[in-house]
């Protein structure tokens, strides 16, 4: 289990067997799919087998009702190819945002990726408004704008030790 600390909050790893996936599947579903038409049964139906490759990290509060997830991060480890990564299905709680949920998220996933499982690169595919928060964490635009489930996106890449405006002309 790997944990991090953005004041109260938790950051751990979870599988789909674990008693918070159910949470984080609301979140991702209430966040990132419902505004658009999706449901999580179609996400699952047209990314077969996807959800089960997923390393699942989620920020969790303890509420008085019990622990509650509060973000969550999904990387899927040596893709499109071996050493690189990609970073999917990133959501926090519209109420908590701005709190450095997202941050300590993208840490976690970042020590992960490198200092464990040993990837060279991590991508993702960026909606238009989150491009500022993922150039604040260093990672760096790559290519043109496109469109994914009908929203405008970018292409984001983080490598460590690589200087964020590109290399050096």
């Amino acid at each position: 289990m790997m944990d991090g600390d953005a004041g109260l909050t938790k950051v751990q790893v979870i599988t789909t067997d674990h008693p918070l996936h159910s949470q984080a599947l609301e979140l991702r579903a209430r966040v990132l799919l419902e505004p658009i038409g999706y449901s999580i049964e179609r996400f699952h139906g047209e990314y077969s087998g996807l959800e089960e490759r997923f390393e699942q990290f989620v920020a969790v509060i303890d509420h008085p009702k019990g622990r509650r997830v509060i973000g969550t991060a999904c990387l899927l480890a040596h893709y499109p190819e071996r050493g690189v990564g990609k970073l999917m299905q990133m959501a926090v709680d519209p109420q908590r945002r701005g709190e450095g949920i997202g941050r300590e998220l993208i840490a976690n996933l970042e020590r992960r990726a490198f200092g464990e499982l040993g990837l060279r690169a991590l991508f993702c595919h960026a909606q238009l408004s989150a491009v500022p928060f993922y150039e604040k964490m260093g990672w760096r635009v790559v290519g043109p704008e496109f469109s994914e489930a009908g929203i405008p996106h970018r292409r984001m890449e983080f490598s460590p030790g690589e200087d964020p405006a590109g290399p050096a002309a």
